[in-house]
């Protein structure tokens, strides 16, 4: 069933599951039939395929297409302490749960990304946190497929990236922020050799952190 089929649309995705550094932020954006045409007309697509430049433009004017939107800001530290006993995918669905329930006006269907591959899976995690949930269609590379889930991306990625850039206007920069890339190992292993330490905008629990915390505690085993 497509999405013309309801009066208010509503779609959630996510930006920054992946990297060490930084919030991951959520958010859903709602939508009737005339303000997905103009989400249309604007060429909104997954965030991941367009430029940050192009996003920045975008955001204003993907703003004034949507009749509502909420957001989630998970920092670092609630991520660390939440994966250590559960996994990152009930966070999410948790966090879902949260936009749905906040976000006003309340939408008729969600479409939803899923991070999980089994998206039925991740629909049902979500709607146990509901007592009254809307009509949920969780499904793998939703952003790319619907408008109102483009949309929720790229204002997820415009969110995220000026927080990060809010972060490196005090720690330089650190480049794409995921534990690929030898920017941020660099800078992560700089500020962990000045502090003995790491920020609170580090994501410990990420393995890239903690291999480095151990190679620094063996070397000052070994030192000594």
């Amino acid at each position: 069933m497509g999405e013309t089929a309801f009066v208010l649309i509503g779609g959630i995705d996510e930006a920054g599951r992946g990297p060490v550094i930084g919030p991951m932020v959520m958010v859903i954006a709602v939508a009737d039939e005339e303000g997905i045409e103009n989400l249309k007309r604007i060429g909104v697509k997954d965030s991941k395929q367009l430029k940050p430049e192009r996003r920045e433009k975008m955001y204003e004017e993907i703003l004034a297409a949507l009749k509502g939107f909420a957001v989630e800001i998970i920092r670092p530290k609630e991520i660390d302490s939440y994966v250590a006993r559960h996994s990152l995918n009930e966070l999410e669905a948790m966090k879902a749960a949260d936009l749905i329930a906040e976000v006003n006006p309340r939408p008729d269907v969600v479409y939803v990304d899923s991070p999980d591959p089994y998206p039925e899976k991740y629909r049902g995690r979500i709607e146990k946190y509901l007592k009254d949930p809307p009509r949920i269609v969780a499904e793998n590379k939703a952003d790319v497929k619907y408008p109102i889930v483009s949309a929720a991306s790229i204002i997820a990625k415009v969110l995220r990236d000026r927080a990060v850039r809010e972060i490196e206007k005090e720690w330089g920069e650190f480049g794409t922020g995921y534990p690929h890339d030898e920017r941020t190992i660099k800078q992560l292993e700089q500020i962990l050799k000045e502090r003995g330490d790491f920020p609170d905008f580090v994501r410990q629990s990420w393995s890239t952190a903690r291999r480095m915390k151990e190679r620094r505690k063996q070397r000052k085993l070994f030192d000594f």
